[in-house]
């Protein structure tokens, strides 16, 4: 594979497959990492046959402790240059948090927290050697406040908010972008995973994971900060304001209605 490349995490589903057609619409070379090597391969077939791209796949298991670095570790094996670095790999529990497995609670931080870290910190000095680049960090509109019912996934949004927020101060002056995405709802697999119930969600809450992506790559190198549609924007701000013990116990009647 020849040229600068996206890499792309959790991208067998969801907004991590968005990212990766709207991508391939651009002719950029994509690498596609995720558990699921059959539904990669599928992917990488049809994009490569599609747009006329590269497209390499590495089943990688992120919640692994070594799998960043296994990751990092293939990625250079095969001479492959990262120009972009979508971290976009993660998932949510749902319920009263003492009630909940733990080991699934600590496999979410893993996924949806450290591994971003890990992979930034291990490809990000060679995109400021080189002067150019971006991190792109799919958040959550969640990591604005913190959710009854969905503590631990919150919190790593809320983590991954901030340390892209931190991230994109210490990079300015390097030609390395950082963009945070917080989409709201999105039609993905990620609700039945979580194991809620949206069905009173209304439908014009909700977004496509293809506006979604379109929305993302038209905003790197232009803002930090992406809370996806005008609704989703409108909550975002009215949960930096609000009392943070009022929007946890709002958000657990919310989601307790949800849970039935």
């Amino acid at each position: 594979m020849a040229g600068p490349v996206v890499v792309i995490t959790g991208a067998s589903s969801g907004i991590g497959e968005a990212l990766a057609r709207r991508v391939a619409r651009d002719r950029r070379n994509l690498v596609l990492v995720a558990r699921r090597a059959d539904r990669l391969d599928a992917l990488a077939r049809d994009l490569a046959a599609a747009h006329g791209v590269d497209v390499a796949t590495i089943p990688c298991d992120l919640m692994q402790p070594r799998g960043p670095a296994e990751l990092a570790a293939e990625l250079d094996r095969r001479g492959l240059e990262v120009d972009w670095l979508i971290n976009n790999a993660g998932f949510g529990t749902f319920g009263r948090f003492h009630e909940l497995p733990v080991e699934r609670e600590l496999d979410e931080i893993r996924l949806n927290a450290t591994a971003p870290v890990a992979l930034t910190g291990m490809l990000v000095p060679g995109m400021v050697r080189r002067g150019r680049g971006a991190v792109i960090n799919v958040a959550s509109v969640a990591g604005f406040g913190p959710m009854g019912l969905n503590a631990t996934y919150s919190a790593t949004k809320a983590f991954l908010l901030a340390f892209s927020e931190a991230l994109a101060v210490d990079l300015e002056g390097t030609g390395v972008q950082v963009l945070c995405v917080c989409p709201g709802f999105t039609r993905t697999e990620f609700q039945e995973k979580a194991q809620v119930d949206v069905t009173q969600v209304p439908a014009f809450a909700w977004m496509s994971a293809d506006a979604v992506a379109d929305q993302a790559v038209a905003a790197v190198g232009k803002q930090t900060v992406l809370v996806n549609g005008l609704l989703n924007r409108a909550m975002a701000f009215g949960l930096r304001l609000a009392p943070r013990s009022f929007i946890a116990k709002a958000t657990t009647r919310t989601n307790s209605r949800a849970a039935g």
